[in-house]
């Protein structure tokens, strides 16, 4: 499931869950920069970031050319150094975006040291990313005839991967709700499917007004933008970049 166009680019800086320095001080990437990776808690979010992000890694080394199984081991020797070497030094605090430092990263590690990437067979034996459900994820977004370049390619995946854990955690909050049915039926509201269905037709099917259907979609719309900068904001270092990576994340969409 994908965002509207107007449910993302509605965004702005006075809405909810703008800014709040108490939403900071949890998030992944700002642990393990304040901690420069040498504690168990930023080690922790370090590892858990790996396998969040991990799609537009594969993406981009598969667009550079790489045939799936040497791109597999490309990602997980990557992946492996970053987690042996948790070397932050060199991020700026105020600029240290988890997006811009992974893709500058991996074009490094690509150029330097890709000749050693065979002898990593999915890891060499280091900490390793479950790459999960990658078959299915490779015919579908490799299949296509638009190329995309690598770099825009990556931020796409990107920004895809930061939709997907946002409709994830609307899901589990609808699941545990009273009313679950109901908002299962508004989430499909927020996709850009064409099959998606009206208010209208869901008032009708739970028995509802049309306006007590907009109220309650109106409602889920403001979580959904809550969570999307709760998301970006786990990958950026201060809250001043929030916006700029919310529109960064808009043009992947819409390239």
């Amino acid at each position: 499931m994908s965002a509207a166009p107007d449910d993302v680019t509605s965004l702005s800086a006075t809405g909810p869950g703008s800014g709040g320095g108490g939403m900071f001080t949890t998030t992944h990437w700002s642990v393990v920069l304040e901690a420069q990776g040498e504690s168990p808690a930023a080690q922790e979010a370090l590892e858990n970031l790996c396998r969040t992000y991990w799609r537009p890694i594969y993406a981009f080394v598969r667009r550079e050319g790489t045939k799936p199984e040497e791109a597999k081991d490309i990602t997980q020797g990557f992946f492996a150094l970053i987690l042996e070497r948790k070397d932050f030094h060199s991020v700026r605090r105020e600029k240290g975006r988890l997006r811009s430092f992974l893709l500058a990263s991996l074009k490094h590690f690509m150029m330097n040291e890709r000749r050693d990437a065979a002898t990593m067979k999915r890891g060499g034996g280091r900490t390793l990313i479950p790459l999960d459900a990658i078959e299915s994820y490779d015919s579908s977004e490799f299949d296509r005839s638009d190329m995309l370049s690598a770099d825009l390619l990556y931020d796409r995946r990107w920004a895809f991967t930061v939709l997907d854990r946002v409709f994830a955690r609307l899901r589990e909050e609808s699941q545990r709700s009273a009313n679950a049915l109901l908002l299962e039926r508004l989430n499909e509201l927020l996709s850009d499917e064409p099959d998606r269905p009206s208010q209208a037709e869901i008032a009708r099917e739970f028995g509802m007004t049309e306006n007590a259907v907009k109220q309650a979609f109106h409602r889920l719309r403001q979580r959904y933008r809550q969570l999307l900068r709760e998301e970006v904001a786990h990958t950026v270092a201060t809250p001043a970049e929030i916006e700029d990576e919310l529109r960064h994340l808009i043009a992947a969409l819409r390239s």
